[in-house]
């Protein structure tokens, strides 16, 4: 295992032990809301089973065609604050 991922895993460790993990993806569900990526995903994901037909869609399809677009149509500003809220988290807590 690298440094990287070693970092990752004790960082998503203490997150979890925490509580703070949740939180975080509470938070993260709100603003995800809030400025309407819900929605947009929603829409996105109905489009792709009229496109392909729903008989002809499984769950993991949908999945791999609809992820690249969630990820990139996530707003700066919410990947900005979460980002904030993990170095804050983690200044307040180390070790």
């Amino acid at each position: 295992m690298n440094k990287d991922t070693r970092l990752k895993a004790s960082v998503n460790q203490r997150l979890t032990e925490m509580g703070e993990r949740e939180r975080l993806k509470e938070l993260l569900r709100a603003k995800l809301t809030e400025c309407g990526w819900k929605d947009q995903m929603k829409a996105h994901c109905k489009d792709v089973i009229k496109e392909k037909g729903l008989e002809h869609l499984t769950v993991e399809d949908l999945v791999a065609e609809i992820t690249p677009k969630g990820r990139a149509t996530v707003p700066d500003s919410v990947k900005k604050e979460l980002l904030h809220r993990i170095r804050t988290f983690l200044a307040q807590h180390a070790s």
